[in-house]
């Protein structure tokens, strides 16, 4: 990299920061703090270090990031899922950032600025591995991920395309408290397989080896987005402005590889999954 080229690179980044935090809203730079919805249950998005009880995972990091240059601090509030959309309507918090999917019914409520690709993913105890090979061999069996998640719908739609449309047993999705509650009843055998973000299980394998094993490749393809009521244009312009700015330094790709999802980093700025110019 040429001297010139830097210099021009870093004020390139430096105009982003500035513009990012020029344009907070009035309450935001009044409080000098974000407030934002977060269940921390979701590793390697958002967890709790059981050791240290610390809040910790890629969305934790890349949150923070962000914050910082909006040059504000960021209080997090443990919200459960289903009352996050409710919360920033009701100005509770000010955003959601947790490993929430950017779908098409929820952007009657939200705007999103998303941050990386996921997908749904099937995978089942590494004893059934010779069983459950194909994500047809799903077909008539007993799946559990988290009913407040978009996965039952998306396991719905999957299995009358791939198993009713053939002939085959529709899969029996089972609806669970959360991926946790899901992974104890796969353990337990009280259902076949589960579904988790194809983010997480990666991560799962790692935390319990040799205990599981996925099932084909992910069957959905979505981005993951930071949420943000629809009245909060001033503030979703803000985090892209700092989006643009953690991607232009290479802190946002830094923050995927400590998490080994580099290949779910996005190439540019994308707002309700459409990209930006």
């Amino acid at each position: 990299m040429t001297k010139t080229f830097a210099i021009v690179a870093l004020a390139a980044v430096a105009a982003a920061n500035s513009v990012s935090a020029q344009a907070l809203p009035e309450r935001i730079k009044t409080a000098g703090k974000i407030v934002v919805a977060n269940t921390p249950n979701y590793p390697p998005m958002e967890y709790k270090d059981p050791a240290t009880n610390t809040l910790m995972g890629l969305d934790i990091d890349l949150g923070l990031a962000l914050a910082k240059q909006l040059g504000v601090t960021v209080e997090w509030s443990d919200i459960g899922f289903e009352q996050m959309v409710p919360s920033v309507a009701t100005g509770r918090v000010d955003i959601i950032h947790s490993g929430m999917s950017d779908l098409p019914k929820r952007r009657d409520a939200l705007d999103f600025v998303d941050y990386m690709k996921s997908g749904a993913q099937f995978y089942t105890t590494a004893a059934r591995k010779d069983e459950l090979k194909s994500e047809t061999d799903l077909c008539g069996k007993n799946v559990g991920m988290s009913r407040r998640t978009s996965f039952p719908d998306e396991t719905a739609k999957w299995s009358a395309a791939n198993c009713e449309a053939k002939g085959l047993p529709a899969v029996k999705v089972v609806g669970t408290e959360g991926s946790a509650d899901a992974r104890t009843q796969l353990k337990q055998g009280r259902v076949d397989a589960a579904v988790q973000g194809s983010e997480t299980v990666p991560y799962l394998m790692t935390l319990e080896k040799g205990a599981y094993v996925s099932i084909g490749a992910p069957f959905t393809a979505i981005y993951q987005g930071i949420g943000f009521s629809k009245k909060d244009t001033e503030l979703r312009d803000a985090y892209i402005g700092a989006m643009k700015a953690l991607m232009a330094s290479g802190e946002y790709k830094t923050i995927l590889a400590k998490w080994n999802l580099e290949s779910a980093a996005l190439d540019g700025i994308y707002v309700n999954s459409e990209a930006q110019k």
